[in-house]
């Protein structure tokens, strides 16, 4: 049996350590296709059949840079997901996770804080939608998007798979 996600904090000030720490030292496109490899492969270990997206893109430009489902059965309503958690990680600068806490899930409150109106259903503050962050460089360089989880899976499964892809880098230093 695999290894289980751990829980997804709830925290702001835990989701914000959590964030801080995900700090890669690099990001090309062969690094975004080994992310989004890795990523299918623990979804695939944990939910076997479970049809989830995986969407990593440029911050700015949304140029794709790694897609994929896990399974059959991803619906369009999944790319709608992805594409509402990507803008609200590009707007924001914070993981989907982070706004959808800050807010205790209460869209309401989310669309008049920011004064959304109409395009409030654009954005989700749903779990799922993290930054990549890359040392030395000012803001995000790109979005790692799971959809088709339950929404603290979506964004332990990215997190955890960051983390493990940070140390994966440094392991590859020491050689």
């Amino acid at each position: 049996m695999p290894e289980k996600l751990a829980e997804a904090p709830r925290d702001l000030e835990a989701i914000s350590r959590q964030q801080s720490a995900l700090i890669l030292p690099r990001f090309t496109a062969n690094d975004a296709f080994n992310l989004g490899v890795s990523l299918r492969a623990r979804i695939e270990s944990l939910y076997p059949n479970a049809p989830a997206v995986i969407n990593i893109a440029h911050t700015n430009t949304d140029a794709l840079i790694f897609h994929c489902t896990t399974a059959s059965g991803a619906q369009p309503d999944n790319e709608l997901w992805v594409a509402r958690k990507r803008k609200t990680v590009k707007r924001w600068g914070i993981s989907s996770w982070q706004m959808g806490r800050k807010f205790d899930g209460d869209e309401d409150k989310f669309r008049m804080t920011y004064g959304l109106g109409e395009d409030a259903g654009s954005y989700a503050i749903h779990g799922g939608g993290v930054p990549i962050r890359v040392r030395g460089v000012e803001g995000t360089v790109a979005v790692v998007v799971v959809s088709g989880l339950k929404q603290e899976d979506d964004h332990m499964v990215v997190v955890e798979g960051l983390e493990r892809f940070i140390k994966d880098i440094a392991t590859e230093k020491d050689r």
